[in-house]
């Protein structure tokens, strides 16, 4: 174990969201790491008691992040706090200061401390499918597994903050103050996953525009007839929440000089609503589903891909789907669900 590993301490935003307890179970594991977590509201107890430290703020308040930073000599940040995109179409000028000014503040109080330290604080930032922008249901079919650099046009306040903040991530990495005599050497290390539809079966969907499948399972999970919000054809990539806090995991860890860009697409699998829907009346012979198309969700859902091509996470750092979409519901869908609604 090297030294530089033994300092490591992460600070952790959005901690309080699905894949902020799953991060924190997951970084615990390596007792190397201390774990700064902070959250808009009270972060649960189940995570606070894996954490070094918790702190209720927002990501918008440029003192408390510094503050933060600084104090606890931050040298990784998975920046998780975010207005998702359901919500961000409701409020997209609130979206943009908290999906934009709150990941500004973070790059540039990062790239401040990288360059007061000597050494490149870890910058991760989920990202999304949402960055993509399709024109309908038919050019999604043709496009087929789109790469990284095709079809960013997005269509949403939230694709077009991700998109955007990617290359802010890129800029902090690579080029920032590139024409300063003072500039420095140490930038920081921005790496990013545009990850599909995450499902997870431990917390109930919070109608988010991906949650129709989500809704569908725990749905039927709950004895309780289901309704779709898209059309049984809409089709989206998707990935379970274990392989999405995985893959944060394995892109943080990753050898530097091993990426050859800074953001990359993940995805375990494909799936149309109705390939879901039938996998679900297999576990749950009992279920139903009722397809109340919702058009303006059904028109999000259209502009975006159909599949992802994750060749370049495979290369250059080994990333690997774990579960097909039937292997996702044995494995890990069904039973977790089944002892949720058991222990409701």
């Amino acid at each position: 174990m090297t030294s530089e590993a033994k300092r490591r301490t992460v600070l952790l935003t959005g901690a309080a969201g699905e894949i902020g307890h799953g991060l924190v179970h997951g970084l615990r594991t390596h007792d190397d790491i201390r774990i700064i977590a902070t959250d808009l509201k009270e972060i649960p107890e189940g995570t606070r008691s894996l954490c070094d430290e918790v702190h209720v703020g927002d990501v918008c308040d440029e003192g408390l992040m510094q503050q933060l930073i600084a104090m606890h000599e931050v040298t990784d940040i998975y920046h998780l706090a975010a207005l998702l995109s359901t919500r961000a179409e409701h409020v997209p000028e609130i979206a943009h200061e908290v999906n934009v000014g709150g990941t500004w503040n973070l790059l540039k109080l990062a790239a401040a401390h990288s360059a007061s330290h000597g050494r490149s604080v870890r910058f991760v930032l989920p990202s999304t499918i949402a960055v993509y922008g399709m024109d309908g249901a038919e050019h999604k079919e043709r496009a087929g597994a789109v790469s990284e650099d095709d079809c960013n046009l997005p269509t949403t306040m939230y694709g077009a903050n991700k998109l955007y903040c990617e290359h802010l991530g890129r800029y902090y990495s690579n080029h920032y103050r590139r024409l300063a005599d003072d500039r420095g050497a140490a930038l920081i290390d921005f790496r990013s996953l545009r990850l599909p539809g995450v499902i997870a079966a431990e917390t109930k969907p919070t109608g988010g525009t991906s949650d129709f499948v989500p809704e569908m399972i725990h749905a039927a999970a709950s004895g309780h007839p289901g309704t779709c919000f898209v059309r049984s054809s809409a089709r989206i990539p998707w990935m379970t929440m274990p392989e999405c806090v995985d893959a944060l995991l394995a892109i943080g860890r990753a050898d530097r000089s091993k990426l050859s860009r800074s953001v990359y697409n993940v995805a375990a699998f494909s799936a149309s609503a109705g390939e879901v829907a039938e996998v679900i009346r297999t576990h749950f012979p009992s279920s139903s589903v009722d397809y109340a198309i919702d058009e303006n969700r059904q028109d999000i859902v259209d502009s975006w891909p159909a599949d992802v091509d994750c060749s370049r996470a495979a290369s250059d750092w080994g990333y690997r789907p774990r579960w097909s979409l039937e292997e996702a519901f044995e494995h890990y869908i069904v039973p977790s669900i089944q002892t949720h609604y058991a222990k409701a």
